[in-house]
């Protein structure tokens, strides 16, 4: 070897050079913390001062008892919840409610001294071991190819881990308008946590008068509009049904006056008013815009009638 000092002085910067990323290369990746959600609540333990993101990709909203207040920081943006302990406290209960669909999903949080801090990834299907074996192998050389497309051989260029699942089509239970009718059941009458979640559903305006009297004119009911909901271009609208008369009706999905897809009864029948069961409610179903599906009031014909009237006359003087 040359003993130039120019030689051994370019050889050691060299070397310095290399280590940091040798030390870069060979520093193991850091992995989320895989947790299935099944309805059971989610134990996630946190180390104080320092901050966890919990990734449940949904936009949620996030609920915990004022015993936290001053010991818990809580953040939610862009489907990721941050969470910081500022003091230890016992396991707690804090639930996060879906802002689409209304579901709820429920952790365990207690914090101490001591703690995991690496972020948790929330998964609603499949196999958590299975997923974490793919993540693993997106580690390794051409392994992120292998987990995108299920091969050793290379995935298409663009493709990932996550944008293909997102790309699926969607595949529901059962029939559209079962799967709304029940949802909206469950929203208006059954305890939060119960709530069914239905992929894509979210609330919807349905644009009705506070009073509808052409839904069921046969009889003495009055008709109030109580929320809407869509999913996959089909909208259900529930309403309230109240008798004003002095004797039972029976009611007849036959009777409804509107374009619907279906209808459904809370009850078959309600009582006379002023009995305890003079009130239920209607869920009717129907393609597109819910307020197309109704027929219009008679006071907006008339008040279009009126708006008509006087351009017509403009027009004859013209």
């Amino acid at each position: 070897m040359s003993k130039n000092p120019h030689y051994r002085a370019g050889l050691m910067a060299l070397s310095f050079a290399l280590l940091p990323l040798a030390m870069l290369v060979s520093r193991p990746a850091g992995a989320d913390e895989l947790m299935k959600w099944e309805r059971i609540p989610l134990q996630i333990p946190l180390k104080v001062g320092q901050e966890r993101v919990v990734f449940v990709d949904k936009n949620v909203r996030v609920g915990f008892p004022p015993a936290l207040n001053g010991k818990l920081r809580v953040q939610s943006t862009g489907g990721a919840v941050y969470l910081k302990a500022d003091s230890a406290f016992p396991q707690t209960r804090v639930q996060l409610q879906d802002v689409e669909s209304g579901e709820v999903l429920l952790f365990d949080i207690a914090a101490g001294e001591k703690g995991p801090t690496e972020p948790v990834r929330l998964v609603y299907s499949g196999d958590v071991s299975t997923l974490s074996h793919a993540g693993d192998a997106a580690g390794q050389p051409g392994g992120a190819d292998r987990a995108a497309s299920g091969s050793g051989s290379s995935a298409p260029t663009g493709s990932d881990d996550g944008t293909q699942a997102k790309r699926k089509k969607i595949r529901y239970s059962a029939p559209i308008p079962v799967l709304l009718t029940r949802y909206a059941a469950q929203s208006l009458y059954a305890p939060a946590r119960t709530v069914e979640a239905v992929p894509g559903i979210h609330p919807v305006n349905p644009h009705l008068p506070r009073r509808v009297s052409t839904l069921y004119p046969s009889e003495p009911l009055t008709v109030t509009p109580l929320a809407g909901w869509g999913v996959a271009n089909r909208s259900v609208v529930a309403l309230r049904l109240t008798n004003t008369g002095s004797r039972k009706v029976v009611l007849d999905p036959r009777s409804l006056q509107g374009q619907f897809v279906s209808a459904t009864f809370q009850h078959r029948w309600v009582g006379p008013a002023g009995t305890p069961e003079d009130t239920t409610t209607v869920y009717v179903v129907t393609a597109g815009r819910p307020e197309s599906a109704f027929i219009a009031e008679p006071s907006a014909l008339r008040k279009a009638a009126r708006t008509v009237k006087p351009e017509a006359r403009h027009a004859g003087s013209i």
